[in-house]
């Protein structure tokens, strides 16, 4: 099962330690910052799966990267869960109003914050809690590891495969080569550019189907994406 990304917003030094910890040993991928300016840089540039964010850090408060988190259109979707020491009704209605899906009143256990945290990822990011990815005709089992078009077998390589899940897990995102390198074949790989795209032809010809639409979409200059108007 793929490990969500989690970016946390967080000044307290011993509760970020602890919540790193926790987060790491249920498999989250986890990036930590302090500072809203910077938070706003991270998740715009990379989309985390879902941001925990204090309100009260230091400089550019958490309600405001909120807003302007969800004023731009890379992070307008991204699941937001305010943490804050701010209990009263009149901060819970502003927090969600302002933008977030769930808010949660410190002290809390690391437990409850995680059950909640994957509550909000089955409801907004699906992929993230099941085993069953689909886009369209286009389904892929990932336990049985089985890829089927319009009711038939998809056979593909275990790169194509990796890149298929990636795009299923992320439809309609648009991605550069470069962040598909990251993503399918991780940072520490020396992989020439030019390989996504011998990849991308390969999985485009595995789930092409006669009479049915093209589904990796060529965005010039920029990537490729999963799209039901790849046409």
């Amino acid at each position: 099962m793929v490990k969500p990304r989690l970016l946390l917003v967080e000044d307290d030094p011993a509760l970020t330690d602890l919540l790193q910890w926790h987060f790491r040993r249920e498999d989250f991928q986890i990036e930590h910052t302090a500072d809203g300016e910077d938070a706003l840089l991270i998740a715009t540039e990379s989309p985390p799966d879902i941001i925990l964010l204090d309100w009260m850090i230091e400089g550019l408060s958490g309600i405001e990267v909120c807003r302007r988190l969800r004023r731009v259109s890379e992070t307008a979707n991204v699941p937001i869960i305010m943490l804050t020491g701010r209990g009263e009704e009149a901060d819970r209605v502003r927090g969600l109003e302002t933008g977030a899906d769930d808010y949660v009143v410190k002290p809390f256990s690391p437990r409850e914050l995680i059950a909640r945290v994957r509550a909000v990822l089955r409801r907004v990011r699906p992929a993230l809690a099941g085993e069953q990815l689909r886009f369209g005709d286009l389904e892929m089992d990932i336990g049985g590891h089985k890829v089927r078009r319009a009711g038939r077998s998809v056979a593909l390589g275990p790169t194509e495969f990796r890149l298929l899940r990636h795009f299923l897990e992320h439809p309609a995102r648009v991605f550069s080569r470069e962040r598909l390198l990251d993503a399918v074949w991780g940072r520490e790989r020396e992989i020439e550019l030019r390989t996504v795209d011998v990849h991308i032809r390969r999985l485009r010809q595995a789930i092409n189907v006669e009479g049915r639409p093209e589904l990796i979409r060529t965005v010039r200059s920029a990537g490729y994406a999963l799209d039901d108007d790849a046409g």
